[in-house]
């Protein structure tokens, strides 16, 4: 096998990519994804095919110190993702666009996740055994202004019980550094909170890791926060994984590179600006 490398490529997939605090290698469909070392700017990707019985004794088990990247392979995800990249797409389509694609992430990443509640109604031909999601342990979602706005934008659409949370946070464009300005999260939130934290760029990961780590002051482990997001690159998501291991991350594509601005290549642009014209 080719020699080792830091960071992997990652390519879409219905099995979680794992990042660990020293990644290595992303597993998919039986092949074996790799990629240079981050110094180089070209991003190479090679494949290696390894029987069943190989991987299995290679593939090490998922433990809390990682952190998982989901990226759902399902057609509509691909499709939005497509129109937020085109550079010709008008800001209302932009908007309807990162409002689609965070109700299917949304979607993806509350699976096996919500709280549910059973018991029997009366339906027109018989008595039935239902389950419905627990009203009384409402999901936290909480966007980071301002293009996390549009992704949440139908959040109570596809969760029943919902408190939105919001956190203004911009950046500096000279240091990249994140600076609060609002803050609507509560001084402590209820043991056992679910919270879903959107913010729609993870490039430089300054941004995400400041609002993670705020809700995290407010009593919430790593393993009950997912991260929503558009696109995500490796900076972000190393990151992340140093500082929250076992958090969760869905997003809709994961881009090579950041450029010296900050920005993801080839990313959509700026979320905000485009999300709402100005």
């Amino acid at each position: 096998m080719a020699g080792v490398v830091n960071t992997p490529t990652l390519l879409p997939t219905d099995s979680p990519i794992i990042f660990g605090r020293n990644p290595r290698l992303a597993f998919r469909s039986g092949k074996l994804f790799f990629s240079r070392s981050p110094s180089h700017s070209v991003t190479k990707r090679v494949s290696v095919s390894a029987p069943r019985s190989q991987m299995a004794a290679e593939r090490k088990p998922i433990t809390d110190d990682r952190v998982l990247v989901y990226v759902p392979p399902h057609p509509l995800i691909k499709h939005w993702v497509s129109v937020l990249r085109n550079e010709q797409t008008p800001c209302p389509i932009f908007k309807n666009a990162m409002a689609e694609l965070g109700r299917l992430l949304m979607y993806e990443a509350s699976r096996d996740w919500l709280p549910t509640i059973t018991g029997e109604i009366q339906s027109p031909m018989g008595v039935a055994t239902v389950e419905f999601i627990d009203p009384r342990e409402p999901v936290a979602v909480v966007p980071i202004l301002r293009a996390g706005l549009a992704l949440v934008e139908h959040a109570s659409s596809i969760l029943p019980a919902t408190k939105t949370y919001h956190l203004g946070i911009s950046r500096d464009e000279e240091t990249l550094q994140p600076t609060v300005y609002l803050n609507k999260l509560p001084d402590k939130l209820p043991e056992g909170s679910r919270v879903f934290v959107v913010d729609p760029m993870l490039a430089t990961g300054g941004t995400i890791v400041a609002a993670i780590q705020m809700v995290k002051d407010r009593g919430v482990e790593n393993k009950q926060i997912k991260v929503i997001s558009a696109v995500a690159a490796p900076p972000a998501l190393q990151k992340l994984s140093e500082k929250f291991p076992g958090l969760h991350v869905y997003t809709g594509i994961i881009d090579p590179t950041v450029n010296e601005k900050g920005f993801i290549v080839p990313g959509l642009g700026d979320a905000g600006d485009r999300s709402f014209g100005t």
